[in-house]
């Protein structure tokens, strides 16, 4: 194990096999405890070499490690597969359920243990009264041709695939095919199977749970809210329930033909508008969807993204009409994230309401969902056609990880014992896992142009009082007066200000002189208890080059609290830079208790004005002569 070469390095590199001949999508992968033992399989629903292998070469793999474990045969396409419990009894080993063609096909130990077919779709009445006369005898294949397609044109159940068929031959070969199927019954079927996953029938098989990994959270309710969720081409989805002896058959409501939920039977199927059909984009990149029973399923469509209404509506609550197909569809937290084929991923609420918007750099292959119960977070891994591998959380890019090729399928979750673990398919076969680092942390980093994220956050401003209301209005009212009335006061502010600083000026009272010729600046230190003090001035020629002479100090106090030792002390020369200290002696002659201030004077010989000047408050005496 060796640690990623990405630019974060938040991830090790665990394995990686160029050769491993892997054909898969997202929705075709999965991680689950199929032994009960903690220790997490890779399940990979293979599609074959695609070039001529047959369906033989359709697998249901299992790995363990870095090592293939177990095979098993597929008899059709696969195009979804998810782990899930069955039942209750210890210790908890789940089911995998695999959707190919028009079929669910459960595995239970590894070993195929349920097979469940979606019911079949209405048949147009009129298309049956065309092939029951033509059954009779009634009209030839050429007026049978010339009815059907009228039929077609305003009928608003489609035609069966037989009738579809019989349209798209030519007129010498009419008669010997309604020879060969007149006297069969018409059925229309959910989908008819061929050579590619873009045409299957059903789409997406997601559980409405995704936490049924590390433990049921339906326990409570007995097992009743475990369900699947397949989804087909043809604008309609339907619930399986996982029930200890099975999987029951829906059953059928009159001549509507839709199945109903009653509380006893093992599935419901519900309808999505017609134009609700997912496009051959979305089939090569198969949504996925992962909600609660009994909340909103979000469905991608065409151009739209539907989201349902709650367990038994048929009609799709909200709509919103996306800017371009749909590539991938996620539930993370309470919002839906969607990837489009114009290199968009964007951001919704339950309600269909856009939060955020990010232009990727490249268009996207594959999405799936980062989940760390432990820590906390959620994010979004999007595989991107330029062999990169990127990580948002919101809007925000959080990491980033280069790959050997372009990622066609992404899972994240326990594998092995590591919880954080990363598997990815390349669309060359081959296979890379990578574990993600204990002291690892991801920090935000807006990627998008404009103003920062605080500033859409809005201020707990407080509640309107009525004295902020009566203030306001007062405000409103005397307007005029009160901004009168504060610029006389800042007016009388800027006189009072300028003539202290005059005053200053005009008796050196700062404690810094800049006359001509002379730059001084002094500070005093005051030390001592009482009743004798000592007094230090510290004072600098703050000049560049030339000295000043011919100084003096002289102090100014109240002779009947202190007395000073040497009331007038000489300076030497001040060199430029140097600090030169003047010390004396203060004695407080008072015991009352009370102190004054000591009037410091620096004078030049001269100059009748002095050049600097401090007022020095001097403690109160805490001694007794």
């Amino acid at each position: 194990m060796s640690e990623s070469s990405g630019e974060d390095g938040k991830w090790l590199d665990a394995h990686y096999d160029p050769v491993a001949g892997l054909r898969t999508f997202t929705s075709c992968v999965a991680l689950a405890d199929l032994s009960g033992d903690g220790d997490g399989r890779l399940v990979v629903a293979d599609l074959g070499g695609g070039g001529g292998g047959g369906s033989a070469a359709m697998k249901l793999k299992v790995y363990r490690g870095t090592a293939l474990t177990s095979e098993s045969v597929l008899l059709d396409l696969p195009c979804g597969l998810v782990s899930f419990f069955m039942d209750l009894h210890e210790p908890r080993v789940p089911a995998v359920a695999v959707a190919s063609g028009p079929c669910v096909y459960v595995y239970k130990n590894l070993r195929p243990y349920f097979k469940f077919t979606l019911p079949g779709l209405d048949v147009n009445t009129l298309e049956q009264d065309v092939w029951q006369q033509a059954r009779e005898g009634h009209i030839d294949p050429p007026a049978l041709k010339e009815m059907l397609e009228s039929v077609r044109k305003k009928a608003d159940v489609p035609l069966s695939g037989r009738s579809l068929h019989f349209l798209s031959l030519d007129a010498e070969h009419l008669e010997d095919f309604v020879r060969l199927h007149k006297q069969q019954p018409i059925k229309r079927q959910v989908c008819t199977h061929t050579r590619t996953c873009a045409r299957s029938s059903t789409l997406c098989l997601r559980p409405p749970d995704r936490h049924h990994v590390r433990g049921d959270p339906e326990e409570k309710h007995g097992g009743r809210g475990r369900r699947q969720l397949p989804g087909d081409r043809h604008g309609e989805r339907t619930s399986l329930r996982a029930r200890p002896r099975g999987l029951r058959r829906p059953r059928k409501d009159g001549a509507a033909g839709r199945a109903h939920h009653d509380g006893r039977d093992g599935s419901v199927r519900r309808g999505v508008p017609d134009h609700g059909g997912v496009s051959e984009r979305e089939h090569l990149h198969p949504a996925q969807v992962s909600l609660r029973v009994g909340t909103g399923l979000p469905v991608p469509a065409r151009f739209q993204l539907f989201a349902s209404a709650p367990r038994d509506s048929d009609k799709a609550k909200y709509c919103v009409e996306l800017s371009s197909h749909p590539v991938g569809l996620l539930r993370v937290g309470k919002n839906v994230v969607v990837g489009t084929v114009d290199r968009n991923l964007q951001g919704f609420t339950q309600k269909g309401k856009k939060l955020w918007k990010v232009v990727l750099p490249a268009p996207i292959c594959t999405m799936a969902t980062m989940d760390l119960p432990a820590r906390g977070f959620q994010a979004v891994l999007v595989g991107l056609a330029n062999c990169e591998v990127q990580l948002y959380r919101d809007k925000n890019l959080v990491s980033a990880i280069k790959t050997p090729n372009a990622v066609s399928a992404i899972c994240f979750g326990r594998y092995g014992r590591e919880d954080g673990t990363l598997v990815m398919t390349m669309k060359g076969g081959g296979l890379m896992v990578k574990i993600l680092k204990r002291t690892a942390e991801f920090r935000e980093r807006d990627t998008t142009p404009g103003p920062p994220a605080a500033q859409s956050v809005r201020l707990n401003v407080p509640k309107k009082t009525k004295l902020y209301v009566d203030q306001t209005l007062r405000e409103r009212e005397n307007g005029p007066a009160m901004h009168r009335a504060f610029q006389m006061d800042l007016v009388r502010l800027r006189l009072a200000a300028a003539q202290a600083y005059a005053k200053a000026l005009e008796c050196s009272l700062s404690p810094v002189s800049s006359g001509p010729g002379r730059s001084l600046k002094m500070n005093a230190v005051v030390q001592g208890l009482g009743p004798s003090f000592k007094l230090t001035l510290n004072v600098q020629n703050t000049a560049a080059c030339r000295p000043v002479l011919k100084l003096a100090v002289s102090f100014a106090y109240d002779d009947a609290l202190y007395r000073v030792r040497n009331p007038f002390m000489k300076i030497p020369m001040l060199v430029p830079g140097l600090v030169y200290p003047v010390q004396t002696l203060v004695e407080c002659t008072s015991d009352k208790g009370i102190s004054d201030i000591i009037k410091v004077f620096v004078l030049h010989e001269e100059q009748s004005t002095p050049l600097l000047t401090a007022h020095i408050n001097m403690p109160v005496s805490e001694g007794s002569n």
